[in-house]
């Protein structure tokens, strides 16, 4: 199915760095730069959201602070927020990317709205299945909100199997990967690399918000156990606060090889100054970062799990381990150490896999296809 009608789109998301938050940004933007007119909600402008071009309208959320209530409530006013507006905009779709609260507020504000066509497509990124699904606090919650969705998407077909167990969906669940699009370095690796001081030490990326799930106690061990450790440096590039791991950093020897960058931007001038990624996630749905990286020319190393093997070809375009083995990670690390050719060559490969399953140009019209699959009741 194609059309080339011009739709009303509304996306509801987070505005951290997060994966979910980083592709809603930019499919915001590529959805504007097609002429569709997108109004993004949140309660934050997303970080990686451009406010200044044409077609895009953000509509911050106001969480108020009742006295009457203990804790601040962001369903309910972001539901009467995208009622507001849907009315305003004669809105056709509304994205939620999360179910909880995202998708429940755009259902209630199509219960609100005046205008009857308004339509749910809801992403899930991952943390709705793998953490709030299993609890009794929220599953019925997000079931309820996915099976009122009219399309349900997820980023990997590992989230749709695991979606599928958890949930009862009542509906196809269809699988859109994660796009990225690079932008250019704004610094030259020579120059990024004399900043941050690593000289010419193999250099491994990390970048995340340092949720629980990445596992980073389990990324410092394994660059612990490097025994060529004195030619290692790593840069994580952290979406908040690092200060909980400083200890652990004292305790494995790490102040001179572990450089923490709070809220680096841009991203680009960091992979860029990289020779490989490394991720140490205990689940991971997708791992836009290691997209990121192939973008970039650098391949990443990672723990096999989750839908990352479906971003990278083991041994071609990126190495993989078993969950927990940093015996493993750190071994492979040793080898590229040694022979930092083949990390280049990983890279050569993953970005041209990149560029072959990844770009907008093939993700973005399976979002529309969905959008429209969804107007039409299908």
């Amino acid at each position: 199915m194609h059309s080339d009608k011009l739709l009303k789109i509304g996306i509801a998301c987070y505005p951290l760095v997060g994966g979910s938050g980083i592709l809603a940004s930019a499919l915001a933007m590529e959805l504007a730069a097609r002429g569709h007119d997108v109004h993004v909600f949140s309660y934050a402008k997303p970080v990686r959201l451009d406010t200044s071009l044409p077609r895009i309208k953000f509509h911050p959320v106001a969480v108020s602070k009742y006295k009457l209530f203990e804790y601040a409530d962001y369903t309910l006013p972001l539901a009467v927020k995208i009622a507001e507006v849907a009315d305003q905009a004669h809105l056709d779709i509304i994205h939620a990317h999360y179910a909880v609260p995202h998708a429940t507020a755009a259902y209630i504000a199509k219960r609100m709205a005046k205008q009857d066509r308004l339509r749910i497509v809801t992403t899930l990124h991952g943390t709705d299945t793998t953490l709030l699904g299993r609890d009794p606090n929220y599953r019925r919650a997000i079931e309820y909100s996915l099976q009122h969705s009219d399309r349900v998407t997820t980023v990997s077909d590992s989230l749709r199997r695991a979606t599928e167990e958890v949930f009862d969906v009542g509906k196809q669940v269809e699988v859109i990967h994660n796009f990225y699009t690079p932008g250019q370095p704004t610094s030259t690796r020579e120059k990024m690399r004399e900043e941050l001081g690593v000289g010419d030490c193999f250099t491994l990326f990390h970048a995340s918000n340092l949720r629980s799930v990445k596992r980073i106690d389990l990324l410092l061990e394994s660059v612990a156990r490097c025994r060529l450790r004195s030619r290692l440096k790593l840069i994580i590039l952290a979406g908040n606060s690092f200060d909980s791991f400083a200890e652990k950093v004292e305790e494995l020897g790490l102040e001179e090889t572990v450089i923490v960058r709070e809220n680096g931007y841009p991203v680009e001038d960091y992979i860029e100054a990289s020779d490989l990624g490394i991720y140490t996630s205990e689940t991971e749905s997708f791992c836009l970062s290691i997209l990121e990286g192939m973008f970039l020319g650098k391949a990443s190393l990672a723990f096999r799990v989750g839908g990352i093997p479906e971003v990278m070809e083991e041994g071609r375009s990126g190495l993989l381990c078993e969950f927990g083995d940093c015996d493993g990670m750190a071994a492979k690390i040793d080898s590229l150490i040694e022979n930092p050719e083949r990390a280049r060559t990983l890279g050569r490969a993953a970005k041209e896999r990149a560029e072959l399953r990844f770009t907008a140009e093939r993700i973005v019209p399976q979002y529309l296809a969905c959008y429209e699959k969804a107007l039409a009741g299908d």
